[in-house]
């Protein structure tokens, strides 16, 4: 495994300005599920790689107490031999750290998306609250900015040029407490995006820890800005620890169309675990889904 990070690192960092490579750090996770899937109009069993991705990150100390920061993030697709270049760029930045909080340029995922934190527990899967809502933007020539916490509140701010049309987008959020909920029993956020990818959107999103149980509740508005065409939804999810496994189950509605995932996580180790889901979508103007899938995780 140390001869396959090293081989990894250096070919990443052959294509990084020198002026990042500091203290690099190689991660990434391999997601394969066996699935039953069912959209509606055919039924397969498929082998699916869900959001499998390799980076390098690091910061470098500067003067002034400052950091510089960097992530270098793409996503592979272990299952799929048919694209020529089986590489998907992800989030892909570098910035400035200090005292005055942190702001970052390149590719990266909006404030909006980001206020969610961990509270999609069914993410890069077919449940994912992506597959109703709008508003999981990972934006190109992006500036985001983070303050720093103050009194357990902070804000957000992305600013998205399109070079195309000169024009420009934004997102903003406000948040409180630990999105992982490891230092505290409460995350609460409310984000909106500005015509981002030609949506403006509203996300409330409120999640608390009691025990070995964790509650989640999102609200969510959106606007097609060409069309005026204006939809509504929520999402309630929880999860449960019982020793290795974790059971959990999520339930999300846009208008007349809703989805509902179970699942059941067990760690084989520290950063590997297998797993089990069950999806369904119910449309008010399409064909229903259905899903059906047993994976394993491996993170590094």
């Amino acid at each position: 495994m140390k001869m396959f990070k090293t081989l990894v690192a250096t070919s990443i960092l052959a294509s990084m300005p020198a002026a990042v490579l500091a203290d690099p750090v190689v991660y990434g996770k391999a997601n394969l599920t066996v699935q039953s899937s069912d959209d509606g109009t055919e039924s397969t069993t498929e082998i699916k790689s869900n959001a499998s991705r390799i980076g390098i990150k690091g910061s470098q100390k500067l003067d002034g107490g400052l950091e510089m920061v960097y992530q270098y993030e793409v996503q592979v697709d272990v299952s799929d031999e048919s694209k020529e270049l089986n590489l998907t760029s992800r989030s892909q930045y570098i910035g400035i750290r200090g005292a005055f909080g942190e702001l970052l340029v390149g590719r990266n995922d909006t404030v909006l998306k980001q206020s969610q934190g961990k509270f999609d527990i069914f993410s890069d899967l077919e449940g994912d609250i992506k597959s109703l809502w709008k508003g999981e933007n990972r934006m190109n020539d992006s500036i985001t900015y983070k303050s720093p916490k103050f009194n357990n509140f902070q804000v957000g701010v992305s600013y998205i040029l399109d070079e195309a049309n000169d024009d420009s987008s934004t997102s903003l959020s406000l948040a409180y407490g630990d999105s992982a909920l490891k230092k505290g029993k409460f995350y609460a956020a409310v984000a909106m995006d500005n015509e981002v990818k030609g949506y403006d959107a509203t996300r409330i999103t409120f999640a608390t820890k009691v025990s070995d149980v964790i509650v989640g509740a999102m609200f969510q508005t959106q606007e097609n800005v060409a069309t005026g065409e204006d939809k509504s939804g929520y999402l309630v999810n929880a999860q449960y620890k019982l020793g290795k496994y974790n059971l959990k189950g999520q339930f999300q509605t846009l208008e007349d169309d809703n989805g509902f995932t179970f699942g059941v996580d067990r760690k084989l180790a520290k950063n590997s675990k297998v797993f089990a889901f069950y999806t369904t979508f119910n449309f008010d103007m399409a064909e229903d889904e259905t899903y059906l899938g047993l994976g394993l995780e491996q993170k590094f």
